[in-house]
């Protein structure tokens, strides 16, 4: 295959699979750690109005969802590139990066869980997906 179509494909790849698995752990996160009686979890509006109610408890969930989310994709995205593996990897990582920045502007949660999820979740979990990707 082309290498730069396969490149191409890493990132999409990577992107779709991080995403679904982001997705995957946000939608099953109300079942094992259940959220503040009366937030609707589908409604944005919902979950700003009740923000004050969440525990600490509750954003372990969504820091899993962004971490493992980004993990896989850089995983994935490391896997199938032709060349410059770690590189495509980061860019996974900066993509989820960006969606996290959004998060942080649109809900607002704690700045010890904004902090923690921006420095961690992003480009650490993008190296080692490239890490293990290499081995």
């Amino acid at each position: 295959m082309n290498p730069i179509l396969k490149n191409i494909l890493a990132v999409v790849a990577g992107i779709v699979i991080g995403a679904a698995v982001n997705m995957l752990i946000i939608s099953i996160s109300g079942s094992l750690v259940p959220l503040p009686e009366g937030v609707d979890p589908n409604d944005m509006e919902s979950i700003k109005a009740n923000m004050h109610r969440y525990e600490t408890m509750h954003f372990i969930m969504p820091f899993l969802a962004h971490a493992l989310g980004t993990l896989v994709g850089a995983f994935v995205a490391a896997k199938i590139a032709a060349n410059r593996k770690r590189i495509f990897a980061l860019l996974i990582g900066g993509v989820f990066l960006i969606g996290g920045i959004m998060m942080v502007v649109e809900l607002p949660s704690p700045a010890w869980f904004n902090a923690l999820d921006l420095v961690v979740a992003y480009f650490p979990m993008g190296w080692l997906g490239f890490l293990l990707a290499k081995k």
